[in-house]
């Protein structure tokens, strides 16, 4: 396993992206051979350069395309239509990359001859890959120890997600504990008590014990959990190898133990600096670079409706200060007169209409960089919320109260992870993602959850 921004990666996943990067290259250094000839290939010293950067292209469209996402690319039509989709989109870009550095230009009609290539080389590597996946080869064996709620959103997760690398060999529970054990496949093994539990993860190839036992009175394998760790077995905590499979936490099945022994929450000033000084940078850039078009939106509100430009509200920052959070306006003037502090929801009819758009782009988010700037907030973190319902979700939800140890953030992993909020139970799925990030949360992670907000601004998802 790989571990990148704080996540583990089966190395075959890592593998499969280098590998398509190499189809993608091989592709252009086809098309170059065959449109300009054998002689400039060999003897073009700056072919390299301008083929990575062709290939560089490609894979970020790729990946702005969902075309990473298993998900999203089940069938080959759709695969088809979003790699087309992906490919003209490279060839918008590199037009305009060429058009401003010539010297970048390889030759007349070389990608798009590449194209055939390519299209031809990845429909044909990700056939390979999903037969690898259907037939789990390469996947890490595990044991499962316990069927209560958390071992069952563990199995579910390895489920949906065939790429993750892991398979659930045996789900092993104890002899007094009645509960049936959730519905598995067929070549999952089912057994009860934990005597022969070393010698079934010899026989079976286990490569991973995953500890989900969620009642530890009535008795706990700590016999056999020893011997199979000195036998060479790795022996992980239910709640931190569903932290590594999935990038949140489960704060209704976590415990205070478990949080003040595991890794993470480091805050050194040398990262508060880096931070720091990269919020700054970055709101900066965009406000510099961004001020036409925030120039623009804003004579479009004052236009659209009656009230202010800007929306201003009190929020709860760092160590629970209070601070006033700007946006532009999307919503007719006073709101809430008639209905009081309440979620904003679907189709909502108090928004304008330039408030759709705006909302839908992100634009009313924009004015926050002020915020950003005043350190009132960061860049990344988690996304603010008022007194009203921090005060409800916090006797609703356990460890709500943690989010206010960092700044909270124009945008979040929370955000980025999962789709727009407007309940409880929303909010306790986000505390998850939240509490991840906290936990982890490194400059490295900020430049991630940067590049996946670039990916739902472009597409206008999640907003409300």
């Amino acid at each position: 396993m790989l571990r990148l921004f704080k996540q583990y990666y089966p190395v075959r996943n890592a593998l499969f992206v280098v590998g398509e990067g190499l189809f993608i290259f091989i592709s252009v250094i086809l098309a170059s051979w065959l449109l300009i000839g054998p002689n400039f290939v060999l003897e073009e010293q700056t072919l390299i350069l301008k083929t990575f950067l062709i290939a560089s292209i490609c894979q970020l469209c790729l990946y702005y395309n969902d075309l990473y996402d298993l998900k999203v690319t089940d069938s080959y039509q759709e695969l088809i239509i979003r790699l087309l989709q992906a490919l003209g989109t490279s060839a918008i870009l590199l037009a305009i990359v060429y058009f401003i550095f010539p010297v970048c230009i390889i030759g007349r009609g070389v990608f798009f001859v590449s194209i055939c290539f390519i299209v031809a080389f990845i429909v044909l590597w990700r056939m390979g890959y999903t037969h690898v996946l259907n037939h789990g080869f390469f996947n890490k064996k595990i044991i499962l120890l316990g069927s209560g709620a958390l071992a069952q959103n563990i199995i579910k997760e390895i489920n949906e997600n065939k790429d993750c690398g892991y398979q659930v060999a045996a789900i092993v529970d104890s002899v007094k504990d009645g509960k049936t054990f959730p519905l598995m496949a067929l070549s999952t093994l089912c057994l009860r008590g934990y005597e022969e539990l070393c010698s079934h993860a010899k026989e079976m190839n286990i490569d991973k014990i995953v500890v989900a036992i969620e009642e530890r009175r009535a008795g706990f394998p700590t016999k056999q959990l020893l011997q199979c760790r000195v036998d060479g077995i790795d022996v992980i905590e239910g709640t931190s190898f569903y932290e590594m499979l999935t990038g949140k936490l489960i704060v209704e099945k976590i415990n205070p133990s478990w949080l003040i022994f595991s890794d993470g929450f480091r805050k050194s000033w040398i990262r508060k600096t880096v931070k720091r000084t990269g919020d700054l940078l970055l709101s900066t850039v965009m406000l510099f670079f961004l001020s036409p078009i925030l120039l623009l939106v804003a004579i479009l509100i004052k236009m659209d409706s009656k009230g202010p430009i800007f929306f201003s509200q009190e929020r709860v920052g760092e160590d629970r200060k209070p601070y006033m959070v700007h946006k532009f306006r999307s919503m007719v003037q006073d709101a809430e007169k008639k209905s009081g502090p309440v979620w904003a929801q679907s189709n909502d009819s108090r928004v304008t209409r330039v408030g759709k758009f705006i909302r839908k782009w992100r634009i009313d988010e924009f004015p926050q960089l002020l915020n950003v700037i005043k350190g009132e907030m960061s860049f990344v973190g988690p996304r603010p919320e008022r007194d009203f319902f921090v005060k409800e979700l916090e006797t609703a939800i356990p460890y709500y109260g943690e989010r206010f140890s960092v700044k909270p953030g124009v945008t979040g992993w929370a955000q980025v992870s999962y789709p727009y909020g407007a309940s409880v139970e929303d909010a306790k799925e986000k505390l998850n993602y939240d509490l991840f990030y906290i936990k982890n949360m490194t400059i490295f992670m900020d430049l991630m959850v940067i590049m996946r907000t670039v990916k739902t601004v472009l597409f206008g998802e999640g907003a409300r």
